[in-house]
Parts: structure tokens; C-alpha cells; sequence
């Protein structure tokens, strides 16, 4: 899974990076730099909507834009948006079935822009509880680049506000996730999706698959990291509390100072 990640990049980077048209600031709040992103949490979204009418003249017009949207998606028919919390992330492998990411997957398709993100490695040594007491790692592209995560969105609309309030709808987002690459495999099972830029400008299209109603072909856009694009290496427990944040969290432990085990976890890039 992924239930925790760093997104430290300005909005005017993240414009740049993937094309974007500036939004007003309304639908696009700038966010402060975040080192421990949990669910629940505002985090930047890249995705295609239509084109306002009053600003292009044309509301059909697709538009790239960044918006903030909140980390775990409710879906349309939710009757409570606290399901968000527990819908952080959509297994590749059905999330064309699931009633809950199957319009989104159809429809409502985003890139989740990170720097990296976090796993925890169960070790042999246990916690007081008789737990395996665990190691986070910090996983990011081995060329500092952005990682561009694939997800969906959703909206959802507040039956208790008026039509005329501003908050009446909910954005919410979700992370596709597969399983892991063999180097990563043994720090956890699962990891998000990472898309290739050349699959980008599909994916985020709209119609894109769904004029043919052809879900192989947008399931077609998603593979996993190729070995060798990742590294991952041990930093401070610190993450684990979410109240913690700041750039020592993805800071590598020297591995002088961590066991042979954990060393051995160590995934470097090609």
C-alpha cells in the first residue's frame, strides 16, 4: 500500500512539469511544503477538466490543471465522507470492478505529483507487544525527479449544504497501487503506480478509453516501475508520528548505524 509520502515542490513547478493551465487561486491553494502527507490531507492533483465557458468561451474544451484535493476518495454515492479515510488506495488488479473506483477509473483519472514515499520493513526484532518492531525507508526516483503516482478522483456533493455554498462538494483522490518490483519486494508487497511520462497526456484524458468503452487499454497504461528507477534507504522512526514533518524525515540513516538486516534492505538505482 501507500499510506504516507513526501510532496515538497512549489505549484509553479508542478505547472511547469506537466503542462498545466494556472487555475485561480480558489481551486488551486498553495500548500506548504509536506514531508509526511497522510490520508486525509490536502495534496496536489494534475488532471483534465472542461474549460470554464467564461474563460475560454468553449466549456467543452478539455483543461490541464493542479488543483488540491483531499487524500482518500469518497465516492459519489457515499452516504458518510468519512469512508475517505479507509480509501487511500485502489488495487490495480480490480480497479476496474470496484463500484467505488469503477466511474472514477472510467472518468476521473489524476497524477499525484511526490517526491517519494514511505515503507515500513517488519523486522526479526519485536516490541514490547511481541510485535515485529518496524524500519521506515524512504523510496523516491533515482534521478530526484518527480514521481508521478497514478490515481483517481472523485466528487462528491454534501446533501446538508446549500446549493449556493462553496464547500457543497468534495474533491477526493485515491493512489493506484500494484505489486512491487522483485528489488522492493521485500520492504513491502505493494507499491504505487508510477506513470511513464509517455503514457501521461492518456491517462489524464478523459475520453480516453471510454468512447470504446475499452478498459484494457487504459489498464494497458499502467505497468510498474521498471528495477533500477527506484532507490530506497532507512530514515528516522520520526515519520511514523504524523505530527512530525520536516526534511530530516526522508534524510538517510547512516547504515553504520543500523543493523545488518535493515542494510540488507537497501535498494540502489541503476
Amino acid at each position: 500500500m501507500c499510506g504516507r509520502y513526501a510532496s515538497t515542490r512549489r505549484p509553479e513547478d508542478l505547472i511547469e512539469e506537466f503542462d498545466v493551465e494556472p487555475l485561480p487561486e480558489q481551486d488551486t491553494r498553495r500548500l506548504e511544503p509536506d514531508w509526511n502527507v497522510a490520508p486525509t490531507k490536502e495534496v496536489y492533483a494534475v488532471l483534465e477538466r472542461p474549460a470554464r465557458e467564461s474563460d475560454t468561451g468553449d466549456d467543452h474544451e478539455q483543461q490541464r490543471q493542479l488543483r488540491t484535493l483531499t487524500w482518500g476518495l469518497v465516492p459519489f454515492w457515499a452516504k458518510d465522507p468519512k469512508i475517505g479515510s479507509r480509501m487511500i488506495n485502489a488495487r490495480m488488479e480490480t480497479v476496474a470492478e470496484k463500484p467505488a473506483y469503477r466511474r472514477p477509473f472510467e472518468r476521473r483519472r489524476c497524477v499525484l505529483p511526490a517526491d517519494g514515499y514511505y515503507e515500513w520493513y517488519p523486522t526479526s526484532q519485536t516490541t514490547k507487544a511481541g510485535k515485529p518492531r518496524k524500519q521506515p525507508f524512504f523510496i523516491r526516483p533515482t534521478d530526484a525527479g518527480v514521481l508521478a503516482m497514478a490515481g483517481l478522483y472523485e466528487i462528491w456533493r454534501d446533501p446538508e449544504k446549500a446549493d449556493d455554498d462553496p464547500d457543497r462538494f468534495r474533491w477526493t483522490c485515491t493512489v493506484l497501487t500494484t505489486s512491487a518490483e522483485d528489488s522492493l519486494g521485500t520492504i513491502h508487497e505493494r507499491m504505487p503506480l508510477m506513470l511513464d511520462p509517455a503514457n501521461v497526456d492518456a491517462w489524464l484524458d478523459p475520453d480516453h478509453g471510454v468512447t470504446t468503452g475499452d478498459r484494457d487499454t487504459l489498464l494497458g497504461l499502467l505497468t510498474p516501475a521498471a528495477p533500477g528507477r527506484l532507490e530506497a534507504y532507512p530514515v528516522s522512526s520520526l515519520v511514523s508520528n504524523v505530527r512530525n514533518n520536516g526534511p530530516e524525515l526522508v534524510a538517510p540513516l547512516p547504515l553504520d548505524d543500523v543493523s545488518p538486516e535493515v542494510a540488507g534492505q537497501v535498494v540502489a538505482g541503476g
